[in-house]
């Protein structure tokens, strides 16, 4: 009989920041960062992720440091973070705030000198030369061999250290599609023992939803940037939609974003991408069905792309521009019903209005709580109506209370990219 799995209670409400540590202050430690705590629970961050904080391989590394995803030690941490304990204090200080911890969790392949390497070769796949590799080609790794019964069981056991050693609360898990879906399976009912965790796959395999409870939202991602640069429309924005609507389970919750570590470093910030759209468009990532996934300085907000491989500390003496801009959503989430995931109850409609090539509106309710989203996602100003009998009454602006409330069947100006959130 296959499990049933179901997400922690704490997650259908929340939402996920992610934590890039090398860049986050000048020392890039688990103890440096601890300063910023207060900060980003005030802004209303819940879920904290942190990219993989394991040591990394010197064998074929990338640039300077290296990347994060080239393990040498699935125990141990990155010296330049801080020891095990560092992180355990770490995680001990963030949950005392009221925040949830993730790791990064790299299972598809490790560098080329980790310790797996000299103590269990045969954990690895081999090319037809009997050599390590990757079949992606990527330079700095090696791909596991998940034929072996003894690599799932020491690599479960590797990820039950975290969990009991450290106490964190789940994982997001890298490339989660290039490994096997019954190692997963076998992961969690042997994790979820310890303490009901959250499972995060950086994926959009539908299928994987028999074990996550949180996938990523590419399609959303790649059609925000073709919106942007004029090579799909409205009817595309709303497909994409269309397509998570009815394909994906009525009760997985999706991870929404305007830009991650591999898009800032790899593809550009969020304005070289979509530019003046990234501000509605964080609106829709924040308050769409699933969950608002916020990436490392963009609540100040960063405009550059970090190195991926080297030192590139992000500038924090710039003013927080953005932090009340998340802090509203984020607590609106929090606080209002209607905002909460994975119950297809709450899901959101989409509103008929008088524009709509270019005014996108959608409402979400739940008993008697509503909130209201109206996007501006052109370069014009617009005046628009939202027709149909799906509204009634007055709605409160939740950015502006000295704002006029927005009356239902009466017209809104708005400006161009502008954004608009009503709650009832």
């Amino acid at each position: 009989m296959k499990a049933e799995f179901h997400p922690v209670s704490w997650a259908v409400n929340s939402n996920i920041y992610e934590v890039n540590l090398r860049q986050y202050t000048k020392e890039g430690s688990f103890r440096a960062f601890a300063i910023h705590l207060p900060r980003l629970r005030d802004m209303g961050v819940e879920i904290l992720w942190f990219m993989p904080i394991t040591p990394i391989s010197k064998i074929k590394r990338l640039g300077t440091l290296g990347s994060y995803y080239a393990c040498s030690d699935y125990l141990s941490t990155n010296p330049e973070f801080g020891s095990v304990e560092d992180f355990k204090w770490l995680v001990g200080q963030a949950q005392q705030l009221g925040f949830k911890v993730l790791i990064d969790w790299v299972a598809n392949h490790t560098g080329w000198d980790h310790i797996w390497t000299k103590e269990h070769p045969e954990f690895y796949r081999r090319n037809i030369d009997d050599e390590f590799y990757d079949a992606h080609g990527w330079a700095d790794v090696i791909d596991l061999n998940y034929d072996s019964p003894e690599l799932r069981a020491t690599m479960i056991q590797a990820m039950q250290f975290w969990v009991e050693t450290c106490g964190i609360d789940g994982f997001r898990c890298d490339m989660a599609m290039l490994v096997p879906l019954d190692f997963w399976m076998e992961a969690r009912i042997t994790l979820d023992q310890i303490k009901p965790l959250f499972w995060l796959a950086e994926c959009e395999d539908i299928v994987y939803h028999e074990v996550f409870d949180v996938s990523y939202t590419w399609k959303w991602l790649h059609v925000m940037e073709s919106y942007w640069k004029k090579q799909t429309d409205m009817q595309g924005l709303s497909q994409v939609l269309f397509y998570y609507r009815h394909q994906f389970p009525s009760i997985a919750l999706r991870a929404y974003f305007t830009s991650n570590h591999d898009e800032n470093s790899h593809s550009g910030t969020e304005y070289e991408r979509i530019d003046e759209a990234t501000m509605p468009f964080a609106v829709f990532c924040c308050l769409y069905d699933g969950l608002p996934l916020i990436y490392s300085g963009q609540e100040l907000p960063n405009k550059k792309r970090l190195h991926f491989f080297e030192k590139d500390e992000i500038d924090w003496s710039q003013p927080l521009l953005l932090h009340d801009f998340y802090k509203t959503m984020l607590m609106l989430r929090k606080s209002n019903p209607a905002l909460s995931g994975g119950d297809p109850q709450r899901n959101a409609l989409i509103l008929s209005n008088t524009s709509p090539e270019y005014i996108f509106s959608f409402i979400r309710r739940y008993e008697r709580s509503e909130v209201l989203v109206i996007l501006n996602l052109s370069s014009d100003m617009r005046s628009v109506i939202i027709t149909g009998q799906t509204l009634s009454g007055s709605y409160r602006d939740v950015f502006n209370a000295e704002a006029p409330d927005f009356i239902s069947g009466q017209p809104l100006q708005l400006k161009a990219w502008d954004y608009r959130v009503y709650v009832k």
